[in-house]
């Protein structure tokens, strides 16, 4: 029975530290798009919005490569900390991070590019610094687009697939998430457990999507 909900489990794991991560970097990267003059802001605008066009195994196929102890940067990362980033936990997360961040980054980039310049003036004409203007005036103000980037983040996580086999691999027990577990089952004709699986998943969206469209509508009517 633990071996049908470890994949479960660890799927949720890997949601729960990749939309935690996105946070910590979307936010600022998102704040830098919205607000800076730098001509570079389109190329990184672009390279962040590019894993809503590329193939899922044309990312993890790179990151293979790159992350791969017969190449260079998985050579010196094993070789040197005796991290090993394929074929394990931090795989699936590096992956399953630069995958969903768009998902994170866009929804948060719109809330800052709609917001009001005039208040954020006003409150630097109050003496208000940067970081204060950002904590107390930008953010509970764009509360609908952070709650948007999360939720999107989570479970765009959940229903990964093609990065996630590229670079974890498939491996009961350490890698194996619910989405890869679906294919396995099915190339073992075993379609109870597959569906069982598939199930979980399905109400796990409905319920995450559900609870964000209607507590951001609720979100948008109290701000």
């Amino acid at each position: 029975m633990f071996g049908v909900i470890q994949p479960l489990l660890l799927t949720f794991k890997l949601a729960f530290v990749v939309t935690v991560i996105l946070f910590v970097i979307g936010l600022p990267l998102a704040y830098w798009i919205s607000f800076s003059k730098s001509k570079f802001k389109y190329i990184v605008e672009t390279l962040v919005t590019m894993p809503l066009v590329l193939p899922p195994t044309v990312i993890g196929f790179y990151l293979l490569i790159a992350f791969s102890p017969q190449y260079f940067l998985g050579h010196f990362l094993e070789s040197a900390f005796g991290l090993r980033v394929v074929f394990s936990f931090t795989g699936l997360v590096i992956g399953s991070v630069i995958f969903s961040l768009p998902f994170m980054v866009n929804p948060i980039k719109a809330g800052l590019q709609g917001f009001s310049s005039t208040l954020i003036e006003a409150s630097y004409c109050l003496g208000k610094s940067g970081r204060q203007t950002l904590f107390a005036v930008i953010l509970p103000n764009i509360r609908p687009a952070l709650f948007t980037g999360i939720v999107m983040a989570f479970a765009h996580t959940i229903g990964e697939f093609g990065v996630v086999l590229m670079i974890g691999g498939n491996i009961p027990g350490q890698t194996q998430l619910a989405s890869t577990a679906i294919y396995s089952e099915v190339e073992a004709l075993n379609y109870d457990t597959a569906g069982l699986y598939a199930l979980v998943l399905v109400i796990i969206s409905f319920m995450v999507l559900f609870t964000f469209y209607y507590l951001n509508r609720r979100v948008v009517k109290i701000f």
